[in-house]
């Protein structure tokens, strides 16, 4: 009698630090996000159009940082480089329609 309260009391011990350690990893809230589709569908477009949206502001600003510091280059007039970074920039503005 006494060894199966012993093994009982194991049990439930081991139950607890299970229902503790899937309540650490949110299963409840996976599991009914599941239940949802319409939300999962919308929450993975939210996130796709926030990824979107940062790649193409973060390609922007270092594109432009990148010009900026090639202008600066061309104002150094630095032997070599001014003119192949005038070269390259000259043909940036051309495929983009600035002249």
């Amino acid at each position: 009698m006494e060894k199966e309260t012993k093994e009982a009391e194991i049990i439930v011990r081991h139950l607890e630090k299970l229902v503790a350690h899937l309540e650490s990893m949110h299963i409840a809230s996976f599991m009914e996000l599941l239940q949802k589709p319409a939300r999962l569908i919308m929450t993975n477009f939210v996130a796709g159009l926030a990824r979107g949206l940062g790649i193409a502001l973060g390609a922007s600003l270092i594109f432009a940082l990148t010009l900026e510091a090639m202008r600066r280059l061309i104002l150094l007039n630095i032997p070599g480089i001014g003119g192949f970074i005038l070269e390259v920039m000259n043909i940036v503005e051309h495929k983009s329609g600035q002249f």
